[in-house]
């Protein structure tokens, strides 16, 4: 796997490190250290699924979405192995903070999925989303189609239109230490619940991505701390209500919409990953009429290599 070509390479670069004795102690690692690993144990991880839909039938679609926190950083710590385990037929990245002429080897000419997107933002290393599909979309719209330019500018945008749906994968814009980007994010919310209502005027629509909020208390660890901070103002939550009433479903909360410390989003400080404090901030949203087709919508807690986990929705194709 391409993975494990990048580790050999490193390993050959390196000088041999004399060994040192291992006291008991030392071989077994913490609960909290093996929680937060960068490395994925794969063979202890079941991603199969039998799930049926609404109407009893299985699903043939699966779609995941992820936020990488730097792309090439995530494939030096193993994350392009998630596709060869997840086999989904739509990966969705956000975040991923590179142009496409530099993106990591493993993500270069995959042949399970041929048809990649790539929208990088205009500075270098920020923001930036991408879409890899194992078949070719119909069209594939960067950005707003008008307005929005300095979000366009960004790279946190791509609408592929396939034959019988659209999806759409976005990074939000997030609101900033302090609020001081509150106002973009205020821009933000009414445009894309606008650009996502025209869409599912034609056909119905799958949105998913890092939506920067937690919709409710139950999505975040401490939300009594967090009503001033970016994620959990009223302001964004209300944004992500109006979406929701604008004729979406978050698709997770229809599947468990009572399960409390399931997040997607864990900051590096403290080991709030070891300790499951965390946000759940990344989301598949369905078109209402979608909800029928759905069979689950899945966190994949066990996925390391980014500060987020990813996310996947399984579900009859539209017809």
């Amino acid at each position: 796997m391409p993975g494990k070509r990048v580790a050999a390479d490193k390993e050959s670069k390196s000088s041999p490190k004399p060994k040192q004795k291992k006291t008991a102690e030392d071989a077994k690692p913490s609960p909290a250290a093996k929680k937060n690993k960068t490395a994925t144990d794969w063979a202890s991880m079941d991603l199969s699924s039998e799930a049926k839909t609404g109407e009893g039938k299985p699903w043939n679609l699966k779609l995941s979405s992820w936020n990488v926190d730097g792309l090439r950083a995530c494939c030096t710590k193993g994350g392009a192995e998630y596709l060869t385990h997840e086999l989904p037929d739509v990966l969705c990245l956000q975040e991923t903070k590179v142009k496409e002429e530099k993106l990591p080897e493993e993500m270069k000419n995959m042949a399970e999925y041929p048809y990649c997107y790539w929208l990088a933002a205009e500075k270098e290393g920020y923001s930036s989303v991408g879409l890899v599909s194992k078949t070719e979309p119909l069209s594939v719209q960067y950005g707003f189609k008008e307005g929005g330019e300095e979000h366009n500018a960004e790279g946190r945008l791509i609408t592929a239109e396939y034959d019988t749906f659209y999806l759409v994968t976005t990074y939000v814009p997030n609101a900033g230490r302090g609020l001081v980007t509150l106002d973009k994010r205020m821009d933000w919310d009414p445009r894309f619940k606008d650009h996502v209502m025209a869409l599912d005027k034609v056909k119905p629509v799958v949105i998913c991505g890092d939506m920067n909020v937690a919709h409710k208390e139950i999505d975040l660890k401490n939300p009594k701390s967090n009503k001033k901070n970016a994620g959990f103002t009223q302001e964004e939550r209300d944004g992500f209500t109006e979406l929701i009433e604008a004729g979406f479903e978050d698709s997770f909360r229809h599947f468990n919409p009572d399960k409390v410390d399931a997040f997607t989003f864990w900051t590096y400080m403290m080991g709030c990953r070891a300790k499951n404090v965390g946000w759940r901030l990344d989301y598949f949203l369905v078109s209402s009429r979608l909800i029928p087709k759905l069979a689950d919508s899945l966190v994949r807690d066990k996925v390391f290599g980014s500060d987020h986990c990813p996310v996947t929705l399984l579900m009859e194709k539209p017809h």
